[in-house]
């Protein structure tokens, strides 16, 4: 695991490459510099209160700063970063203090308590300056070269694929924070705790605000989970606990970790099933390396997935033509995983290349958010999953694959919702590193030490 040590030490060398980076994405486009827009706090409709504020990945990538609307950072190869940290006078609000980390000795940072001292200390920008975040009007007026430019956000975005060491010092970070979190809410839930008393569990673990994770937790009890994306918090615990799936990860200097657990209180049939998806798992794990085809692992997942419903009784059809005729999606309905980042579904996962057409998914596999082949410094999600959704199973019932289900068991699984198992791997060059498996070692380990 890194220390805060080790990342001060890190970060100095990721400006570097990001610099470098830059540098190519801009020539390549015809432009001289770029100016990067934090993000603006929103007002609600017909409120005074503001929408959790979500930060500009761009943005971030180049500093950790999280809550700072209205900044802006001023980029031009060969020039030191410019930050322009926007922090007006306020006494209903706490003012953001100026930026204090090891990581602001490497720009020049200008306090900018209203736009009009914003506006006076940028740099005027022209024709071959490049504007990337939120369009607003007064930005606009300011006369950049181009906003948000696709062919220079798609270089962008394919930098963004390869992560450097200081971004993977972070993933490790949001890996532990939310294993912390995971380990909490298990623990809950072991204990009879409703949906939302598993949440507050999960967010004491891993010592962070809601508006902190990067994105919605899914807390599902029984059948709720079989809806993919629950986003219900039902405060009343259910009569019988039968099962948990808890998707929540956490965050750290920007850079997210997604990691789903799926526990089940009693043994039985479904407790099998999640036994067979937790092998199951590991197998795709174990086959994750650069060079590998990702559309070819999500396929080789339904055929496990196939195989497991086969040996189950579920179904009464070999696994391929489960997985030629759409049987197996009824069951696994969403892709096998997605790039991780800076964004929790992160940028680049269909493009290889800024100049080149995405690759599409394979016919029947829409859901699929990543059809490249892998290389070194991808972080890719890990998620096959096996549920009993109830539009789906009616869908099936009704045409012609009925047949080859036993739909009395599938029945009689519904209440158990479903089972999603999700890891965060980094792909290297001799394989890939589990970044939650090894998050959870570690915290088992450091929970055994005297």
């Amino acid at each position: 695991m890194n220390t805060l040590a080790d990342l001060d030490e890190l970060y100095p060398a990721h400006l570097l490459t990001l610099t470098t980076r830059l540098a190519s994405a801009l020539s390549a486009c015809d432009f001289d510099s770029l100016v990067i827009h934090s993000g603006q706090a929103r007002i609600a409709f017909l409120d005074d209160q503001r929408y959790p504020f979500r930060i500009n990945p761009h943005f971030k990538w180049w500093l950790p700063l999280q809550d700072a609307p209205g900044c802006l950072l001023h980029l031009t190869p060969g020039n030191r970063p410019l930050l322009l940290f926007h922090s007006a006078a306020d006494y209903w609000h706490k003012p953001a203090a100026l930026p204090r980390g090891s990581w602001s000795r490497h720009f020049d940072i200008e306090f900018c308590p209203d736009d009009a001292s914003l506006r006076s200390a940028l740099p005027p920008p022209g024709a071959r300056t490049a504007f990337i975040g939120e369009p607003t009007p007064r930005l606009a007026a300011l006369g950049f070269g181009a906003v948000n430019p696709q062919p220079l956000l798609d270089r962008l975005h394919e930098h963004r694929v390869r992560k450097t060491p200081y971004e993977l010092a972070c993933l490790r970070a949001a890996s532990s924070l939310g294993v912390a979190g995971q380990q909490a809410a298990r623990a809950a839930f072991e204990h009879g705790a409703s949906e939302f008393a598993i949440h507050q569990a999960f967010l004491s673990g891993c010592g962070l605000r809601e508006q902190e994770l990067p994105y919605q937790a899914i807390v599902a009890l029984n059948a709720n989970a079989a809806t993919l994306h629950y986003q219900d918090l039902e405060r009343a615990a259910p009569r019988e606990r039968r099962t948990l799936l808890i998707d929540a990860g956490a965050q750290y200097n920007g850079y997210a970790s997604d990691i789903t657990r799926t526990h089940v209180a009693h043994n039985g049939t479904f407790a099998g099933l999640l036994a067979g998806m937790e092998d199951l798992q590991l197998t795709l794990c174990d086959a994750v390396r650069a060079g590998l085809d990702w559309r070819d692992l999500h396929l080789s997942a339904h055929h496990l997935v196939a195989e497991l419903l086969r040996d189950a009784g579920l179904i009464r059809l070999d696994p391929a033509h489960a997985v030629d005729s759409g049987l197996s999606g009824v069951f696994l309905p969403h892709g096998l995983g997605h790039l991780l980042g800076l964004q929790v579904h992160d940028v680049a996962g269909f493009k290889p290349g800024p100049e080149q057409e995405p690759i599409p998914p394979p016919l029947g596999h829409e859901a699929l958010r990543l059809t490249r082949v892998l290389e070194p410094g991808f972080v890719i999600t890990m998620e096959p999953g096996l549920y009993f959704i109830e539009m789906l199973l009616e869908r099936a019932k009704a045409g012609p694959l009925a047949r080859f289900v036993d739909w009395a068991l599938a029945d009689s699984l519904k209440p158990y919702g479903g089972i999603r198992i999700e890891d965060n791997l980094a792909v290297t060059d001799q394989g890939h590193e589990n970044l939650t498996r090894n998050a959870f070692a570690r915290l088992a380990a450091a929970e055994a030490s005297p």
